[in-house]
């Protein structure tokens, strides 16, 4: 009987130790899957960055979804799967915040990013600056790309029409604007040179190789500050919040730097 119970007692120890170690195995197997929503203006950079934070992470696994940051918001109310969110206006993260959407204490400004006259190669319509493009406007003279309204780097341009007086609608009537749905199509036209110029951000003229011609200043658009947040949706917040700070690490913010960004970190 005593070798019996010594040997039950023996199995046992054995079919749990195996048990622990394959335990084991799958715990240090297992990949986080972490998805950051972020405005499209960042997605040369934050892919740059992910792919670094990957490399040096072997259990996390990151999902981009880049668009205009109200499209983004939009997806988020309805429920798509999202562990983080990089705005490229805070009115966005804003309304997030309403919708307790936002998990608190989360949320931070990232980054600021410059609002810019860019121009297709050779310049053809000659508009050399901020005044000329008003100018140019005011006499029906230029075709302007420039974001939709739901879309961040189109209201910073609606601030700026409001600062000179200028009605976007008899702007749009008389031929003078065509749109796009986020920086990356506005950015396209003019690389394109199917428009005389375009708004858009000094990181996306810099990633495009465009000209940049001019800058708006803070009273005639005020700044353009990118808050990030982790999603009270988030099943990793941990996960999710410990990128977040990568990106505003120094790693992260050289990579950001590099195109134009100011890290606010």
């Amino acid at each position: 009987m005593t070798h019996w119970k010594r040997y039950l007692s023996s199995a046992l120890a054995l079919l749990l130790a195996l048990a622990l170690t394959a335990c084991g195995g799958e715990a240090g197997d297992l990949e986080v899957e972490l998805t950051v929503f972020a405005a499209a203006s960042m997605q040369e950079t934050l892919t740059e960055i992910g792919e670094k934070y990957m490399a040096d992470h072997a259990d996390v696994r990151l999902t981009f979804n880049f668009d205009s940051s109200g499209t983004l918001k939009t997806q988020i109310e309805e429920g798509a799967v999202c562990d983080a969110f990089i705005s490229a206006g805070q009115k966005q993260m804003d309304q997030l915040e309403e919708l307790e959407a936002v998990l608190p204490g989360t949320r931070f400004d990232l980054l600021e990013n410059k609002v810019a006259l860019a121009v297709p190669e050779g310049n053809p319509a000659r508009i050399n600056s901020y005044d000329d493009l008003k100018s140019a406007l005011e006499a029906g003279t230029v075709l302007l790309a420039m974001g939709n309204s739901d879309v961040p780097v189109g209201q910073y341009t609606q601030r700026i029409f409001d600062c000179w007086g200028l009605d976007e609608t008899a702007l749009a009537e008389s031929g003078c604007l065509t749109y796009g749905s986020n920086v990356k199509e506005v950015t396209t036209q003019v690389s394109e040179g199917a428009v005389d110029c375009g708004i858009i951000y000094g990181t996306d003229a810099f990633s495009a190789g465009l000209t940049v011609v001019d800058t708006a200043t803070e009273e005639m658009c005020g700044q353009v500050i990118y808050p990030a947040a982790v999603l009270q949706s988030s099943a990793h917040p941990d996960e999710a919040g410990a990128f977040l700070d990568y990106i505003r690490s120094p790693d992260g913010a050289a990579v950001l730097a590099g195109v134009g960004f100011t890290p606010l970190g």
